[in-house]
């Protein structure tokens, strides 16, 4: 997965085609899917670190700590908005007759 870094955050990169789909030009959505809940999973494990590191007293400033958890709280509140709009618009196809 490739990755985008601005000072010490690396972001993961949502939009990344998959190694077979150079025919298409297009990522197919699954592996869109996947990295995106990937990205989502490593703040999530990085917020935890820094939080049991800094309750271990192993280095890791507050801030740090709240940046970390406000990171992964982010990232998992722009997941969850994309799921619902997935899911409204699969509601509105399947609510439409032809």
């Amino acid at each position: 997965m490739q990755t985008a870094g601005i000072g010490s955050y690396v972001a993961p990169a949502l939009v990344v085609p998959a190694a077979g789909s150079a025919a298409t030009g297009a990522a197919p959505f699954g592996d869109l899917l996947k990295n995106a809940i990937g990205g989502v999973d490593g703040l999530e494990e990085q917020a935890s670190a820094a939080v049991e590191g800094m309750m271990q007293g192993t280095g890791v400033d507050v801030h740090d700590a709240l940046i970390a958890t406000q990171k992964a709280d982010m990232s998992f509140e722009l997941a969850l908005a994309v799921r619902n709009k997935a899911v409204a618009a699969y509601q509105q196809v399947m609510g439409m007759q032809f």
